[in-house]
């Protein structure tokens, strides 16, 4: 029976929602939690809800927090690990300033914690317990509100200054769209959940399109990954249109990474990227393919760890000293 002294808690905070698990030896889960990212709120709130998502996981493991081991903690965007601050967080509404989430959330949980990059962590379970399981190099791809990528090379993640692997600001078209990072022509821009939500109500004023109707239908105040499966489903023109730009984008930068790096597996992953599913990936895989100038390209494959991948990454983090 796995003891409290090997219980770790893992967190991925994402743009629309926090996922905790408790994980023991193995990285197996014993216990789990989810809330929505609170909307237009600061970092103080958001950390909040991340203490209470941890909360309600160690509960339905049956045990207290403070039995932790530890709490690890991806967050979308810029971190200093060493300080356990977020130096900048993206596609988190209302969180514009650094914030110190590590000494905030330890005092709240009184248990050790560790931050580190939401992509970085799902990169690193993807490595040690799924698709990249055995695998000397791989990209990981993960398609959610933003684009976020992550490497392993030789068979460690590529860590760079503390931001290698961003793919989604990857310039796809020098002088395009503006991406919510500040640049033009970003991969996020084209691909994000993010922007594809703002390019569909432009579009909408054109012609019609099924995705608010759903999303309304569904009490959904944003086009959530299963908002965008519906309408593929139900062959709405705007949603097909819209991807489809998103696909071709992302080959781009798929491919460019690609003839980079020559890594040997590109894993899919992300909200939106594992519920598109095989179909998509295999479009993805083509698009990308007219990019790449290696020949026989590297395989791909979707991250197999689904939702709680991130989480479970976010665990093994070491935590602050």
């Amino acid at each position: 029976m796995t003891g409290p002294t090997t219980l770790r808690g893992g967190v991925d905070v994402g743009g629309t929602k926090i996922q905790a698990v408790i994980t023991g030896r193995g990285g197996k889960v014993v216990g789990d939690a989810r809330r929505n990212t609170p909307r237009d709120s600061d970092a103080a709130q958001v950390t909040e809800d991340i203490a209470l998502t941890v909360t309600e996981a160690a509960t339905s493991a049956g045990l207290r927090v403070r039995e932790l081991v530890s709490v690890g903690v991806g967050v979308p965007g810029s971190i200093d690990p060493d300080t356990g601050t977020v130096l900048k967080a993206a596609n988190i509404d209302g969180w514009g300033e650094p914030y110190a989430v590590g000494p905030a959330l330890a005092a709240r949980l009184g248990v050790p914690v560790g931050i580190g990059n939401d992509v970085t962590v799902a990169v690193e379970a993807e490595r040690r317990l799924g698709a990249g399981r055995g695998v000397r190099s791989f990209l990981g791809v993960f398609w959610g509100t933003g684009i976020g990528g992550g490497l392993v090379v030789d068979g460690r993640q590529l860590e760079g200054r503390g931001s290698a692997g961003e793919l989604g600001h990857v310039c796809v078209k020098p002088g395009g769209r503006r991406c919510a990072c500040g640049l033009r022509g970003c991969v996020e821009a084209y691909a994000g959940r993010g922007s594809l939500e703002q390019r569909a109500k432009h579009e909408s004023r054109k012609r019609k399109t099924v995705l608010f109707e759903l999303a309304k239908r569904r009490e959904r105040d944003t086009l959530t990954s299963g908002i965008w499966i519906r309408a593929l489903e139900a062959d709405d023109a705007v949603a097909h249109k819209l991807i489809d730009e998103a696909v071709a984008a992302l080959g781009v930068a798929i491919g460019s990474a690609v003839n980079l790096l020559d890594v040997e597996l590109v894993v899919l992953g992300g909200g939106l990227g594992e519920r598109l599913g095989p179909k998509w990936l295999a479009r993805l895989e083509k698009a990308a393919a007219g990019h790449t100038f290696f020949s026989p390209p590297p395989r791909y494959a979707l991250a197999t760890l689904g939702d709680q991948g991130g989480a479970i990454g976010a665990s093994f983090l070491k935590p602050l000293t």
